[in-house]
């Protein structure tokens, strides 16, 4: 009789078990995935001090499709003169367009706008740009929360004439891997853009 009184008890103890894991199983939230942002276009705004505003696009018209971004224009800059940089970032597959250049805002926290450019192309800020090294000098005008660059808005002063010069932008998506060293190569690429760069 006691053996029988311990092999229910055994039976209902492990049928307990069985139930309260498969309730906490059912109970558990699924993780929150990070999804890319669906971009079609890209335009670079470059705004004198004074003159005349540049602008260079990059078209995707099927999104997520086959097709990636594919550069319009080339960045004509003048020689001496000071620019601020910022950016228009849309997906028009939606109707009307979906401004992402606002998601990445309000997510800054998770993102991060990296530049690489022909040596020399700029007096300001000197160098090659920081997609080869996140320490190199790029003159943000934004950040977010924490203090760690943004990049939607910059500024630039064009050097010496040259038809043979690039400028890239990078844009990295870095949901929980965003810190004031991170770099190019930190998260995912939501776009990387190569122009070539006339500066007269």
């Amino acid at each position: 009789m006691k053996n029988i009184f311990k092999l229910n008890y055994l039976l209902f103890a492990v049928l307990t078990l069985f139930v309260f894991t498969a309730c906490e199983e059912d109970e558990a939230v699924p993780e929150e995935e990070d999804e890319m942002e669906v971009i079609t276009d890209v335009t670079l705004i470059f705004t004198p001090d004074a003159g005349d505003v540049v602008t260079a696009t990059a078209q995707d018209p099927d999104g997520e499709g086959v097709l990636d971004l594919v550069v319009q224009d080339e960045i004509k800059l003048q020689s001496g003169t000071s620019y601020t940089l910022t950016f228009d970032i849309m997906n028009n597959l939606e109707s009307p367009g979906e401004d992402i250049g606002d998601e990445i805002a309000e997510e800054d926290d998770e993102h991060q706008v990296f530049f690489a450019w022909t040596e020399g192309a700029f007096s300001n800020p000197s160098g090659n740009g920081n997609i080869d090294n996140a320490s190199d000098p790029v003159n943000y005008n934004d950040s977010d929360g924490n203090g760690n660059p943004l990049g939607l808005n910059t500024s630039w002063t064009a050097s010496n004439p040259t038809t043979a010069a690039s400028f890239t932008v990078r844009l990295q998506h870095q949901p929980d891997v965003k810190t004031a060293t991170s770099g190019a190569n930190d998260g995912d690429t939501d776009f990387e853009l190569q122009f070539r760069l006339t500066i007269e």
